[in-house]
């Protein structure tokens, strides 16, 4: 898409006020990477969907020919993030480059969700959720194949199992407990071990 269409698509998909600041929920990559100008950052809990390996990766973390997996925003539960706040002025600037980011396949659902703020307050949040209608969405896979997928995955952005240690250790970093995602590092590095 060119940027005319691509700011078409966002304006249709996440309408926003002219004039006014906004929040981006992260739950992956963002919270370590968000790559985007912000003028503030909280955690924040998202109602309504949990973050999980659900999406194969034919890009970032994976090609077709052999996909990994990445996180994506699944319904049920909760979800822990980071919540940036952007200023009005970066508006166009943001937008054009979290399209590009995790519109890359049209895997994801953008929308306003509202999320709570760790000071309390409940604002609304850009969020992309998993397209459960997608090719790409995996749903929820059996363990020994989870694992397969997080470790024969390698993309642009490099290996699967990196981005889950990365993903466990920000999540530490930042004191938020996700107790399923380090259960599933450790058994993919005990996997690892006994691959031959």
């Amino acid at each position: 898409m060119s940027t005319p269409e691509l700011r078409a698509f966002y304006d249709s998909r996440l309408p926003l006020e002219e004039g006014k600041d906004f929040w981006v929920f992260g739950y992956g990559s963002l919270m370590w990477n968000p790559g985007f100008p912000h003028v503030e950052v909280q955690p924040a809990k998202l109602q309504g969907f949990h973050r999980h390996f659900c999406i194969y990766s034919f890009f970032y973390r994976g090609t077709p020919e052999c996909p990994g997996l990445v996180l994506g925003l699944d319904v049920g539960g909760s979800c822990v993030g980071m919540a940036y706040r952007v200023p009005a002025a970066e508006r166009d600037v943001v937008m054009d480059y979290l399209f590009e980011r995790e519109m890359i396949s049209g895997v994801y659902h953008p929308g306003w969700y509202d999320i709570t703020l760790e000071t309390g307050e409940t604002v609304r949040s850009a969020t992309f959720v998993a397209d459960t209608n997608h090719e790409q969405y995996a749903g929820r896979l059996g363990s020994e194949e989870l694992i397969s997928h997080l470790l024969q995955g390698v993309g642009s952005s490099g290996r699967c199992i990196e981005y889950l240690e990365n993903t466990v250790t920000h999540l530490k970093a930042l004191g938020i407990e996700d107790q399923g995602l380090e259960n599933l590092l450790r058994e993919a590095h005990e996997a690892q071990k006994i691959i031959p």
